[in-house]
């Protein structure tokens, strides 16, 4: 999972291979019943984790930090830390649309600049002090903020930040050249200008409309000296295919680690000698691409020092390893079915419809969470988790699962039964492929469970497994019939700022592929509205009318469950304060073991 293509960026959705693909963070790897474990809900969870060898786990609360927050003082100077990713690249722009992964998002905060810190439970919004020191509203009409940039903040090669950054970020991200392909323009579209203030270390941006919250933009930089507005061609080229296979850390670094060495296989950070905020306590941090398979062993062996274990066989297996620790936490993200509307044998509604209506998605969540003691109601919102307030099941009212109703919908769009138990129409079965990601069993039993329930309604679903390092390039393709995506919120304003970007009909990380100018509308006019209740009341409206498309289809917003050696401190499952299925924040150098 979940995206790449999180809800991330301050106000981009960040996508990744989803349950059904294998969550980022929680892995998976079958299902075994012996590992089940219950929740002790008599006491809440300590934020270091618990000892993952025992019966019961106390459960999370939603406003609580689980990474086992310490004070550096609290923390040796040293050591190394080395993990799985599911995927390295091949696009190192994460402000991209192909480079708009959770795991590209995960690089990014270890070597480029990150400006919005959140709280875990997403009710405030700060500025990162080693970027920008200081952020405030000089006036409401026009909306104007301020951003004071910390003197000491350069890019590597010695160009200071300033606030031409701020100016090639709006630039590249307001969606006015369609030479650019940026993963989401919410926000950044209703920008007027930016401008040095009093000098070039204060960037002074005015906004044409109302934009609420201003705190979702500008969540990174892009930097200026990869843009140059008298060559848009050549500023283009770089920003959609300079960044593959090359990460730009030396020149366009700005840090508290740099990129030591790196492939499709590994890649390693080291500390930033040019780096001017508190120094880095690692010597190293290494991430190594693994399928699922491989990452749970690599823990049990100690190649690695923690993964996912969102299964209970990935469960059964950590709790072999002596003294490990379970950090688990809600996750804000959701895992959905995503059906390509375009697609040849997905562009007929009634047959989309038809398909949710076979699929108990409750059954999916059963198999997901078997043997972790987790449970939920099934989730019906893309984009809003169930704990948020004003959360709404904007699911259709006659998408719930029945087989009847199902082929009911089928026979009314002119299709009819065969001989080999599939629906048909104009000579051509109902059906089409889903493609995974991932060689986990938990992957392979959701599948079959879906094709099972499709294949009761006459619908013949085929199944193609690819390899997980292929999930960027063959979403960004739109050459598939359906996939599991999963979408990780880094900031709570998803239904102001990311709205837009999954469901605008324009909008290219919307990878159902279908829209309407009615909902897009809609969509425009939440982001200027400043209150926030009214802002939310609006959002449920749109997307109720945007999943009578049926592409869109959520299963479980779901648990992070994060296995690692006692005293990783910093680095853990932390609400909005994290990107959930990387258990990392923006604050890297204070990851670090206790001493």
């Amino acid at each position: 999972m979940k995206f790449a293509p999180t809800m991330r960026k301050a106000t981009a959705l960040l996508a990744s291979v989803a349950a059904l693909v294998s969550l980022a963070a929680c892995g998976g790897n079958g299902a075994n019943t012996n590992a089940t474990v219950k929740n002790d809900t008599t006491t809440t969870e300590p934020q270091e984790g618990t000892p993952i060898n025992q019966e019961s786990y106390p459960m999370p609360d939603a406003t609580k930090a689980y990474n086992n927050p310490k004070d550096r003082s609290a923390l040796k100077q040293g050591g190394t830390l080395t993990l799985a990713i599911t995927e390295i690249g091949p696009d190192f722009n994460a402000l991209s649309v192909n480079g708009n992964t959770t795991y590209m998002s995960a690089i990014w905060k270890y070597y480029m600049p990150t400006i919005w810190d959140y709280s875990v439970d997403g009710s405030e919004a700060t500025p990162n002090t080693n970027f920008v020191t200081k952020v405030e509203e000089t006036s409401s009409d026009p909306e104007t903020i301020k951003f004071t940039i910390n003197d000491k903040a350069t890019w590597n090669n010695g160009t200071p930040i300033t606030w031409k950054d701020f100016y090639s970020t709006w630039k590249v991200s307001n969606g006015e050249s369609n030479k650019f392909s940026p993963a989401i323009t919410t926000g950044y579209d209703s920008i007027e200008s930016v401008k040095a203030g009093d000098n070039d270390k204060e960037a002074v941006v005015t906004f044409k409309n109302k934009f609420y919250p201003y705190q979702a933009v500008f969540q990174q930089l892009y930097p200026s000296m990869a843009y140059d507005e008298s060559d848009l061609d050549k500023s283009a080229d770089t920003y959609t295919t300079g960044w593959s296979k090359n990460p730009h850390a030396d020149e366009w670094g700005a840090g508290p680690y740099t990129i030591k060495e790196f492939d499709d296989n590994h890649i390693t950070f080291v500390p930033n000698e040019k780096w001017w905020g508190d120094k880095p306590l690692l010597d190293s941090v290494t991430y190594k691409q693994m399928e699922p398979s491989a990452s749970i062993n690599a823990f049990k062996n100690g190649e690695i020092d923690g993964t996912g274990v969102g299964t209970a066989d990935r469960l059964a297996t950590a709790k072999t390893v002596e003294g490990a620790y379970l950090r688990r936490a809600y996750d804000s993200g959701v895992s959905t079915l995503t059906i390509n509307g375009k697609g040849a044998n997905t562009s007929d509604v009634n047959l989309r419809k038809a398909f949710v209506q076979a699929v108990d998605r409750s059954q999916l969540q059963k198999i997901s969470f078997n043997g972790l003691s987790w449970e939920e109601k099934v989730p019906g919102s893309v984009i809003m988790p169930q704990f948020q307030s004003g959360y709404e099941d904007n699911m259709p009212s006659d998408s719930a699962f029945s087989t009847d109703n199902a082929k009911k919908t089928l026979e009314a769009a002119g299709y009819t039964m065969g001989s080999d138990g599939y629906y048909a129409k104009d000579g051509k079965t109902a059906g089409f492929t889903y493609t995974t990601f991932s060689d986990s069993a938990t992957t392979k039993a959701l599948a079959q469970a879906i094709q099972k329930m499709a294949k009761d309604a006459g619908i013949k679903i085929d199944i193609d497994i690819k390899a997980s390092n292929e999930f960027s390039k063959t979403v960004t393709s739109g050459n598939w019939d359906m996939i599991g995506l999963g979408w990780s919120a880094s900031d709570p304003f998803g239904y102001s700022t990311s709205a837009y970007q999954l469901y605008g009909s324009d909008s290219e990380s919307n990878y159902g592929y279908v829209g309407s100018k009615e909902v897009d509308d809609q969509l425009k006019q939440i982001v200027q509205t400043e209150d926030s209740k009214t802002a939310i009341d609006m959002f449920n409206k749109a997307e109720k009318e945007f999943m009578q498309l049926y592409t869109q289809i959520p299963f479980e917003n779901g648990v992070v469950m994060f296995a690692c050696k006692k005293g990783l401190a910093n680095y853990g499952p932390a609400g909005y304060a994290s990107i959930l299925t990387m258990g990392l924040g923006n604050h890297t150098e204070n990851i670090g073991w206790e001493a």
